[in-house]
């Protein structure tokens, strides 16, 4: 039988041990073995794999011993509770091995749990478990997790209480991270807020959320955004002392005002045009750049932007000799005096 997304998901938290199989299959491997871990933990217990309720199956190994899978599938363990024969990244050549052993499956025995790549709709595998009266075939696809996948994820962790804010952020934040980096994060910020009964809030967030990797440049693009025209130079010797590119100090100032000036000009305003930005933006860093983005209003971030861009053109130009580092200096001067008008 095919489950939709909704069903799969309530299956993968509630597994019926009555069930012959289940075959999970996507084109993204880390979705797929993540919620082959949550299915088999959910079968078997927290402690299956240490009672032998659990028997790994690798497709090579399958290959070369085809009974195997009956052979585990029709094993006792010593100890009494479900058991879960797992066959991992299966593949059409091993439909008519996994059909065998759902035909002699019998109540009792080791459910069969599948993993695959992609599958096309006329798979031999994929047809063969969407076609049995007792097993079932789950389609993961790289659609974000759903608000229902994410509160079961928090309550997994154990993380109840939640404010409106955090959920927001944490929302969008699972639409930028892959679903391995996205537990990681949650799992983070369980251990941040041990012991701390207060709700979750996007600073939280923002101190777990893996950090950029323009997140070294962020104090000389804030000095310059807020009109510190004074630290640019001190901030600036420092950064060329760590091997910054001007090019690179370049680009990532105008990504900057560059997202200054879609917050700025958003119709529904600056705090809905830094809500929808992605990646998301969380805590302090959000609050920081929507002051900017009020502050310089979107004419002058225009002319901001022009600025660099004839300054990103300097730098790569042939004709130019003089010194790029300095170039961009001036430039970044030249904005934090805007910036006081």
């Amino acid at each position: 039988m095919k489950l939709n997304t909704r069903d799969a998901n309530r299956y993968f938290a509630k597994p019926d041990p009555t069930r012959a199989g289940l075959l999970i299959f996507g084109a993204d491997a880390m979705r797929v073995a993540l919620k082959r871990q949550e299915v088999i933990a959910n079968l078997i217990g927290p402690d299956g794999e240490g009672e032998m309720r659990l028997s790994r199956l690798p497709a090579a190994d399958l290959r070369r011993d085809p009974a195997a899978l009956l052979d585990a599938v029709k094993a006792q363990s010593f100890f009494p509770g479900p058991r879960a024969a797992f066959v991992e990244d299966a593949t059409d050549g091993l439909a008519d091995v996994i059909g065998a052993a759902l035909k002699d499956w019998q109540e009792g025995d080791a459910q069969i749990i599948v993993t695959a790549g992609q599958l096309p709709a006329k798979s031999k595998l994929r047809k063969l478990f969407e076609g049995h009266a007792n097993a079932y075939a789950a389609a993961l696809y790289d659609d974000p997790p759903t608000r229902e996948e994410i509160e079961a994820e928090l309550a997994a962790a154990g993380l109840h209480n939640i404010a409106p804010d955090a959920m927001t952020d944490l929302t969008a934040l699972s639409r930028t991270l892959d679903p391995g980096d996205f537990r990681q994060t949650i799992a983070k910020l369980c251990l941040y807020k041990f012991e701390d009964d207060s709700a979750l809030s996007s600073d939280d967030i923002a101190a777990c959320a893996p950090a950029s990797a323009e997140a070294d440049l962020d104090d000389i693009l804030n000095i310059v955004a807020e009109g510190r025209s004074a630290e640019i130079g001190p901030v600036m010797r420092r950064l060329q002392a760590q091997g910054t590119q001007p090019v690179s100090l370049c680009i990532n100032a105008a990504r900057h005002f560059r997202a200054l000036y879609t917050a700025a000009s958003d119709p529904d305003g600056a705090a809905q045009g830094i809500a929808r930005m992605r990646p998301p933006i969380f805590g302090p860093r959000r609050d920081r750049m929507l002051r900017q983005a009020r502050g310089w209003g979107a004419p002058r971030l225009e002319q901001a932007l022009t600025l660099l861009t004839d300054t990103d053109l300097k730098l790569r130009s042939a004709a130019q000799h003089a010194p790029a580092m300095a170039l961009v200096e001036r430039a970044l001067i030249r904005l934090s005096m805007l910036a006081k008008r």
